[in-house]
């Protein structure tokens, strides 16, 4: 195995010194070691590759030690190969290496390997995409070690950058406006893969990422036995995507089809979901501790798989849409449902934000509105988000200032 390692070694440190990177959107610490984590193929070796070339840029490949463990030769590696990885470096190179593992969680008890090389003092970087690399879990097992960093599908600011298309301040007064809006009609509707850009076929390509998903990440590593019942759940969240959806009413909903599920597998199935970062759910605001929990709004951490389920719901796309960048940005969004609604709460910032297609329509104008204004004067904010696809204007009410401005401009903007 050790001969295997060796020859992994020196073909990554070639391959990497002529690979060509678009810059993605990155901050980190120079000196602190970290685990990204997120949806499959959104983009985490990447990140890798891209911090490999920042601090090699002198040259020295020599230093770099990366595996990826989804390599065909490493299917039989267990922990207890793991310090072969150290020892193969040492025979080829005497220098301290920079450590990359990528997809290190399909090595069952990796954490021990890990937090090991941490306590010596290496500097290590790892990538996963199940349970064990969330948050709490990775604060847990590696002791305070590691920075959790989630890698979510490329922004719209990034999907630009990739086709080319620089934007700026002053971009949205230009006729390259347009552009970027025709952009981000395909963005939205196929989401942010960074693979995808290069397909012609991108719902082709999004099917296979969600098969590889639904059937690697969720059935064999959960060893669910009811595969039916988990297809059928992952469709009608999709479905209910933007609405407020109860256990029971999941429930109901798949019963409706004629296939049963309990409350404890029905809870068990979400968890797997969420583990895979395939969904996410934000609760409401105003709800007792215990409707927070059974109560929720389920979003998808990509519009493009999303958008698998669903046949011209541009609002739901919308909605999930500005969840994932709210996510991005490190925010933790409630939505308030009492008397009236709103979809996103920023109690940390007191930010409120409706989204809706479109509010040509007077009942759909005053529906948001009214939710806006309520809250408003409920938490004493002046100036709230009407987030649109392509409307821009300023409503004053008694409150204060709603904004309505489309999503491109809102997500670039911030």
């Amino acid at each position: 195995m050790k001969e295997v390692f060796k020859k992994i070694i020196v073909e990554r440190q070639e391959w990497l010194k002529k690979i060509k990177l678009i810059k993605r959107e990155i901050t980190i610490e120079n000196e602190a070691n970290y685990a990204f984590t997120g949806l499959r193929r959104a983009g985490k070796s990447y990140y890798l590759y891209q911090i490999i070339q920042e601090k090699l840029n002198k040259g020295n490949y020599e230093r770099l030690l990366l595996i990826n463990f989804e390599d065909e030769r490493l299917l039989e590696v267990t922990h207890q190969d793991l310090q072969h990885v150290m020892d193969a470096y040492f025979e080829l190179f005497e220098l301290e290496p920079i450590i990359f593992l990528d997809e290190i969680q399909n090595i069952p008890h990796w954490q021990k390997f890990v937090r090991r090389l941490a306590d010596e003092g290496r500097r290590i970087y790892v990538t996963g995409s199940n349970a064990e690399m969330l948050s709490h879990e990775i604060a847990t097992t590696l002791g305070g070690r590691f920075i959790n960093k989630e890698i979510l599908p490329l922004s719209f600011r990034e999907y630009l950058s990739f086709k080319n298309i620089q934007v700026s301040s002053k971009s949205k007064y230009t006729s390259e406006r347009y552009k970027i809006i025709k952009e981000y009609e395909e963005y939205l509707h196929f989401g942010g893969f960074p693979e995808l850009l290069q397909m012609k076929d991108k719902r082709e390509f999004l099917s296979s990422v969600y098969q590889k998903l639904f059937y690697g990440d969720l059935i064999a590593r959960y060893k669910v036995a009811n595969v039916v019942t988990l297809k059928l759940m992952v469709k009608k969240l999709a479905e209910s995507v933007n609405n407020e959806t109860s256990v029971n009413r999941i429930k109901n909903l798949i019963k409706s089809t004629g296939v049963s599920i309990g409350s404890n597998t029905l809870f068990d199935y979400l968890n797997y979901l969420e583990s895979s970062y395939l969904i996410a759910s934000i609760s409401n605001f105003h709800s007792k501790f215990t409707e927070k929990e059974t109560n929720k709004k389920y979003y998808f951490l990509d519009t493009g798989i999303l958008g698998l389920f669903l046949t011209d719901q541009p609002t739901k796309l919308l909605e999930n849409q500005i969840y994932i960048e709210l996510r991005r940005r490190g925010e933790n969004p409630y939505f308030l449902k009492r008397k009236t609604e709103v979809d996103f709460y920023i109690p940390e910032k007191g930010e409120l934000i409706q989204v809706s297609y479109n509010i040509n329509n007077p009942e759909t104008a005053d529906r948001e509105i009214k939710g806006l204004r309520a809250a408003m004067k409920e938490f004493n904010i002046t100036t709230s988000w009407i987030i649109t696809y392509d409307e821009t204007r300023e409503i004053e009410v008694q409150e204060g200032i709603i904004n309505v401005v489309p999503a491109w401009q809102w997500i670039l903007e911030k």
